[in-house]
């Protein structure tokens, strides 16, 4: 495991770091692909997954830059296949059977909004930042905007893509792409109590509650409610509920 990315076990609670504050705690595609592993493998026991940066550095500036410039690029087809190493780590944070909860400080823009945007609860200081700056560098924005859907408005996406401007903390809860702003100060003891809060549900229903708001964003209105109801008896009968 690379010193980049730092992964403890305590209980069944698995917090991932990521650990590069000196360039800005970007992530290059050799740390997507370890952060996917590490995503996949955790959710397999962990009661949840907390996500977050080193100590007071940023939480995510980007993607690490690869290759050189002047470099010409690879054909279309096969630039396609290599951003797969992107959405597979989208899809380890959508797929998660438990939940992660994202803590967010400092910059995050760009792919560092979008691993934000992808945790299922996001706990911000008063102080971080936000931005899609991607079309401001002839970038096409798309893939951090894939990660956003679902997770926010489309005016408000639009309007991160189209500006680029970069948004507060209060902004972004206005958007939904944050769950709670607090003061700075106060960030550590909030995601503590958090954790509090989170690891007093039994295993089925947060499993449960994670499965249900995944799967029900697929489905009709009238399926939706059908799949609540089927999950709503077979948790509710399993026998750390009925304690």
């Amino acid at each position: 495991m690379s010193d980049l990315l730092l992964l403890n076990r305590e209980n069944d609670i698995t917090t991932i770091t990521i650990n590069d504050a000196a360039n800005g705690n970007r992530v290059s595609d050799e740390m997507a692909a370890q952060l996917t592993d590490m995503l996949n493998e955790a959710q397999q026991d962990s009661h949840f997954i907390i996500f977050k940066s080193a100590g007071d550095s940023d939480f995510c500036q980007g993607r690490a830059v690869v290759g050189e410039k002047g470099k010409t690029l690879p054909e279309a087809l096969e630039m396609r296949d290599k951003f797969d190493v992107v959405f597979d780590l989208y899809d380890a944070f959508r797929n998660s059977e438990v939940p992660i909860l994202g803590v967010v400080q400092g910059e995050a823009h760009g792919f560092g909004a979008a691993l934000a945007a992808l945790t299922d609860i996001t706990i911000c200081s008063d102080q971080a930042k936000f931005s899609l700056p991607e079309t401001s560098h002839n970038i096409m924005p798309t893939m951090a905007m894939s990660a956003l859907m679902g997770r926010v408005s489309r005016k408000a996406l639009m309007y991160m893509t189209y500006s680029c401007d970069v948004i507060d903390a209060y902004m972004a809860l206005s958007f939904g792409l944050a769950s709670q702003v607090v003061r700075h100060d106060e960030l550590e003891v909030t995601v503590e109590a958090c954790v509090g809060k989170l690891s007093r549900i039994p295993r089925p229903a947060i499993k449960a509650v994670k499965e249900f708001s995944t799967e029900a964003e697929e489905l009709t209105t009238k399926s939706a409610r059908a799949y609540a109801r089927n999950l709503h008896a077979t948790i509710n009968s399993s026998e750390s509920l009925r304690k």
